[in-house]
């Protein structure tokens, strides 16, 4: 089979989730806590995503900037989408919601990249020209306006299925489009002049010089105008009372798109594959819309907690430019319980620095077996340098810190006393070059494997 084309302008779409519990004193201004930030690709970005459900292959060709936003979209859609970029001019746009309690506060737009009017690569033709069917999922950025794109579209419109979602802000479909498909309040703005929602569809049909035109009504459907008459496109009962609860309606439009190009491709007629796609719109909500495909970022680190994961090094240069006493100590520090907490304070106490030496998540398996570690290293970083008694983490993938310490350089390395007949490759290093090695005795009773073991024990 053909790939699905998704062809358009990819956003970075961002959730601020957090609780309102006071006011800014003085204005009407709400004070948001933030809890988390969900992240997923926006636009064409998003259209390729829910396209990817239902399609083998899914091309996205977008115009994506080499920014942190643009970076993150990449990282978002690679797993299960080729993505082929096309130059950005400016940078990648974010648009970011506060919400609370499931309702958006206010939107942040940041962001303005447009795409380039360069000429199109030749690998990206070849792409268009071989697709079962193309999705063009216009946000008024430039892809859909490039001269290159739109002659080889309206080319194309004769032998290949196009569907295309219109902005705005952006250029009218390109004539022969097998379908275009406005929102309610989109079409009201793209035919002014109209006074009858129920003529929209072909006013449209006719001005886009479009095979068929879908004015998309919400959890009600749609109307679509296609082989001269205008008919109502109805949400099954089940799947309208899904919708028709207070849902978050964000990538509605996306979803209904690639489900219709989904439908073409398989060999429906329009008005089959218009009805399965209002349907798939109106389950979309239902479950949770764009929300549900969205990737959680965990909270942010208090600032001084941030600082300590990135500033192992640095900490080090201060400590030895002002002759002070670096102290160093390693593990896996899984499930930390209160014996680490001791050893880290006692190692603190041995000096004016304290970084832990952090063994990644494949060197933990390597030494303690499958299903190790319980909690990811970024978590228990995370938990490490909320400690007071530690200053910095650097985490290191080999089964031993040794190639760790040798750039580290700690005047003092600590380690448990349960290593007191061990012999510690990274004891040799540490001597190597002056340093100490002390051993400091470990509370009784305390072992992450021993908890986990107490626990398997217990379920």
């Amino acid at each position: 089979m053909k790939p699905l084309v998704v062809l358009g302008d990819a956003l970075l779409d961002v959730d601020i989730e957090g609780t309102v519990e006071r006011f800014c004193p003085g204005t009407p201004a709400a004070v948001v806590d933030v809890g988390g930030e969900l992240r997923r690709p926006g636009g064409a970005g998003l259209a390729a995503l829910l396209a990817s459900r239902s399609t083998a292959e899914v091309v996205l060709v977008t115009a994506i900037g080499d920014d942190d936003a643009g970076r993150t979209l990449i990282g978002l859609l690679d797993p299960v989408v080729e993505v082929l970029p096309l130059p950005l001019q400016g940078e990648t746009v974010r648009k970011a919601r506060v919400r609370v309690g499931n309702q958006s506060l206010l939107r942040l737009d940041t962001g303005d990249g447009m795409a380039s009017t360069a000429p199109v690569a030749q690998r990206v033709q070849s792409v268009l020209r071989g697709a079962g069917a193309i999705v063009v999922a216009d946000y008024g950025r430039g892809v859909a306006a490039h001269p290159d794109i739109r002659r080889l579209l309206a080319e194309l419109a004769a032998t290949v299925p196009i569907v295309w979602d219109p902005h705005p802000r952006g250029p009218a479909p390109t004539p022969g489009a097998w379908l275009i498909s406005p929102n309610l309040e989109e079409a009201r703005r793209f035919a002014p002049a109209c006074g009858q929602d129920t003529e929209l569809a072909s006013v449209l049909c006719a001005e886009w010089a479009a095979g068929a035109v879908v004015v998309t009504t919400g959890a009600d459907g749609g109307m679509l105008a296609h082989g001269g008459r205008t008919t109502t496109v109805s949400v099954p009962e089940d799947a309208r009372l899904l919708a028709s609860v207070e849902a978050d309606a964000c990538g509605a439009g996306d979803c209904f798109a690639a489900a219709v190009a989904a439908g073409l491709i398989l060999g429906q007629d329009v008005a089959a594959a218009v009805a399965g796609a209002v349907e798939t719109a109106a389950r979309f909500i239902g479950a949770g819309g764009a929300g549900a495909l969205s990737i959680s970022v965990e909270p942010r680190l208090t600032a001084a907690a941030s600082r300590k994961l990135d500033s192992a090094f640095e900490i080090a240069a201060r400590i030895r430019a002002t002759g002070g006493r670096l102290v160093a100590t390693g593990g896996c520090f899984d499930l930390l319980h209160p014996g680490h907490v001791s050893l880290l304070r006692q190692s603190r106490a041995l000096g004016d620095a304290l970084v832990v030496c952090l063994n990644s998540d494949e060197s933990v398996r390597l030494l303690k077996g499958e299903g190790r570690p319980i909690v990811p290293a970024q978590d228990r970083a995370r938990l490490l340098t909320e400690l007071s008694s530690v200053d910095a983490v650097a985490v290191f993938d080999e089964p031993s810190p040794a190639a760790l310490l040798e750039r580290l350089c700690p005047d003092v390395w600590v380690k448990g006393g349960d290593y007191a007949n061990a012999e510690l490759p990274e004891s040799r290093v540490v001597h190597g070059y002056g340093g100490e090695t002390v051993l400091i005795p470990t509370v009784a009773g305390y072992s992450t494997s021993r908890l986990v073991a107490a626990a398997h024990a217990r379920s």
